[in-house]
């Protein structure tokens, strides 16, 4: 690990295998949803979805693409009725999206990716991977893609979006980040505020023998006035990884942002590649703030949801299922996915069950 990177030290005996405990409940394809607001009608592409639930309204945050010339992503709301997940109807209805969030600054200008949700401040938080004006630069290998955060009132939505600004790794560091992604921001109870972030650093001490690359599960300290600055470039600070891969996989990334299952006890979703296809598959965490920057308490023994329905072994990028959203319904976790880079999956999970697995 780099000088300037902190590590948990934690290490867990986790295996290749799968016990999948995801209920795919349907999908949503590009052809299901017209954009109101631009005159290419339907995306091409539609996947890696973020979500929420507020009231009875299940709110969906798409990564989209209109074109593969040079894929260029922007992110659509989608207002569905939760009934349609929770009984199966979700692939079968017609749907309205908005783009709400697209490529316009020197840090998203090649793209708006793969969207976290959360909700601070009465606030709804999205945190993106915006690929950088340096994306297509051949000489250029610093800052391809890094985390940007746009807010929007919970309340008057019809305010808009506000683009806050992108968050670098302090400057001993981000020279050698060729990517930060996977990113969002929670709130602990404590009131610290923290950015969970995966950065695919270069030239690091215990970067790959052979490409000189490393990524990192991490987690970083930022300041609050990141949520209210019109647009700039912040610093964050204290970077520390969690979790290592395990022997089996190339890299870890955040999946979905946590839900609170018991006071100061919380479950995410950890995507991972592994070694040899560079399947992703996804293991839960469960951690707590108990201690600085976090607790982690367990991990599932083995990865719970890995590719098998078509749509997720065959798309624009095989073989994926990769969280981005998950929402506390009952006794139920729904998980917003994409599959395989082509369409939304949902899929629910028994709370109960999962946290069997945790031992929690």
């Amino acid at each position: 690990m780099a000088e300037y990177i902190k590590t948990l030290n934690y290490t867990f005996d986790r295996k290749a295998s799968c016990k999948d405990i995801v209920k795919r409940a349907g999908v949503l394809s590009p052809s299901k949803v017209t954009i109101r607001n631009h005159p290419i009608t339907h995306p091409v592409a539609l996947f890696n979805a973020t979500c929420t639930l507020i009231d009875d309204k299940f709110l969906v945050f798409a990564r989209m693409i209109l074109g593969y010339y040079m894929y260029v992503s922007a992110v659509v709301k989608i207002e569905l009725s939760l009934d349609d997940i929770l009984t199966r109807q979700v692939s079968h209805k017609h749907y309205e999206g908005e783009i709400i969030l697209y490529p316009s600054t020197m840090y998203d200008i090649w793209g708006v990716e793969d969207p976290r949700l959360t909700v601070l401040n009465d606030k709804l938080i999205i945190t993106y991977s915006g690929r950088t004006i340096r994306y297509f630069d051949p000489s250029s290998s610093y800052g391809r893609v890094l985390p940007m955060v746009a807010s929007s009132p919970i309340e008057n939505e019809e305010c808009g979006w506000i683009k806050h600004g992108t968050l670098v790794l302090s400057k001993g560091i981000r020279e050698n980040v060729i990517a930060d992604k996977d990113a969002f921001i929670i709130r602990s109870p404590n009131n610290d505020l923290f950015l969970f972030h995966r950065p695919h650093i270069t030239y690091c001490e215990h970067s790959n023998p052979y490409t000189r690359e490393s990524y990192h599960l991490a987690i970083s300290r930022v300041k609050d006035e990141v949520l209210n600055t019109v647009f700039q470039e912040s610093e964050v600070s204290d970077t520390t990884e969690v979790l290592s891969p395990a022997y089996f996989e190339r890299s870890l990334g955040w999946g979905t942002p946590p839900v609170e299952v018991e006071r100061n006890k919380y479950i995410a979703l950890v995507h991972a590649t592994d070694n040899i296809t560079q399947t992703y598959r996804a293991f839960a965490i469960a951690f707590s703030f108990s201690s600085y920057p976090l607790s982690i308490l367990s991990l599932t023994p083995e990865y719970i949801f890995e590719p098998k329905e078509t749509y997720e072994v065959y798309g624009d990028r095989p073989m994926v299922v990769f969280p981005c959203g998950l929402a506390k319904v009952d006794d139920m976790l729904v998980v917003t996915y994409g599959a395989a880079d082509s369409v939304v999956g949902f899929g629910i999970i028994d709370e109960t069950e999962l946290l069997g697995l945790l031992n929690l």
